[in-house]
């Protein structure tokens, strides 16, 4: 995200000031110089709301979402102007003759678009906890996220489609990146307030979905060193170090490697969490011991070990397809038809890595509870 919002600020300044492209001289690592400092200020402007406080980042949201509302129906009037209607859109022909061709490309891109708003819904509680009831955090969530977002990706589709009749000339595989559709623009006022609109977007999306959680994991996991803001600057560097150029570079690896591969791990920790308020704790929590170190929570020296072997296991099978594959081909194995079967299930597995996840570390933590609970506490009761 903070690379996009990057590439966005960087057409910005393109459009508005003569010469940015090479004012400071030739690309290095295969991007101008002005692209990285682009995004370094970009990356800077998250780490400043992140330092900042939740309050300037209320703020943030609050007037992004509408203005990135409007601004996206607009871009989507004028695509549909420009491409005579929907008239395109709604006849074109589906490049898929079969249902298999259909699902073998269906199922691995649901499971990256779960991972790429899993972060979001695990870290739900990071901003429901600031609803002043139950009945707002619930409408929030309810009404607000999943129409927006339905709307949202609706436009996307849209505009990408119309401009498949506006533009072309551009290859199928820039459709999908809006810094190269945008790009297309000659007037420079429109290029200038669209790339504004995704840098405000990716701002208000990447703090919220991105940062504030894994800030308030590091800080939670070590509160004598570690402050909330400490830890969205930590949360920062390691997005550098993640080298994101490199994940962007390729949409196929990017979707289906990278977003499919994570989200089998938020997968297997979302199914911890809703099966032990659900299932094994019956929405019955010990308010006071959360905040206690010697409450209902410490488990063994703070650990709940089931948790942390449940989440072990949806991972292992969410991921072993291209980790066997990766060892196979390292060790020059042949492959005979038993193998390549082999593969081929573990392959299924990782192509459906979002529920295979859930679905694993879901059922291994409650076995684990009821078979082995936690000191003091009966399965009987667990179970109630």
């Amino acid at each position: 995200q903070a690379w996009i919002g990057g590439e966005a600020l960087h057409v910005f300044l393109r459009a508005i000031i003569p010469g940015w492209q090479t004012l400071l001289g030739g690309p290095i690592g295969g991007h101008m110089t002005t692209e990285w400092i682009s995004f370094l200020l970009f990356w800077g402007m998250n780490i400043f709301i992140i330092y900042r406080g939740m309050d300037l980042l209320r703020h943030v949201e609050n007037w992004a979402a509408p203005f990135v509302l409007i601004m996206t129906a607009l871009l989507l009037g004028w695509a549909i102007w420009k491409a005579n209607g929907l008239g395109y859109l709604l006849t074109q022909q589906s490049k898929f003759q079969t249902v298999g061709q259909f699902w073998k490309i269906f199922i691995p891109s649901l499971t990256a678009m779960i991972g790429f708003w899993a972060t979001l819904s695990l870290n739900m509680p990071d901003f429901t906890r600031f609803g002043r009831s139950q009945k707002q955090q619930a409408v929030g969530q309810v009404l607000a996220l999943p129409t927006t977002m339905t709307v949202f990706a609706a436009m996307g589709v849209m505009i990408t489609s119309a401009a498949v009749v506006i533009y072309p000339h551009m290859k199928p595989e820039e459709l999908w990146d809006p810094m190269k559709l945008v790009g297309q623009f000659q007037n420079v006022a429109v290029i200038a307030i669209s790339m504004f609109t995704v840098v405000v977007a990716t701002l208000a999306v990447n703090i919220a979905a991105n940062v504030v959680s894994p800030a308030n994991d590091f800080a939670n996991a070590f509160p004598r060193w570690i402050s909330f803001r400490t830890g969205g600057l930590i949360t920062g560097v390691a997005g550098i170090l993640m080298q994101p150029w490199r994940l962007l570079a390729d949409p196929s690896g990017y979707i289906f490697t990278w977003l499919g591969g994570y989200s089998g791990g938020l997968a297997s920790i979302a199914g911890v969490l809703i099966t032990d308020y659900w299932l094994v704790r019956n929405k019955q929590l010990a308010l006071g011991d959360l905040y206690r170190t010697r409450g209902e929570y410490r488990y063994a020296g703070g650990w709940n070990w089931r948790a942390v072997v449940a989440t072990l296991i949806g991972c292992v099978l969410a991921w072993c397809g291209p980790i066997v594959a990766r060892i196979l081909a390292l060790a020059g194995v042949a492959q005979s038809p038993r193998i390549a079967l082999l593969l081929w299930f573990l392959n299924l597995l990782y192509d459906y890595a979002w529920f295979v996840g859930f679905g694993a570390s879901a059922a291994a933590y409650f076995l684990l509870m009821m078979l082995s609970p936690p000191r003091g506490q009966s399965s009987e009761a667990i179970a109630s």
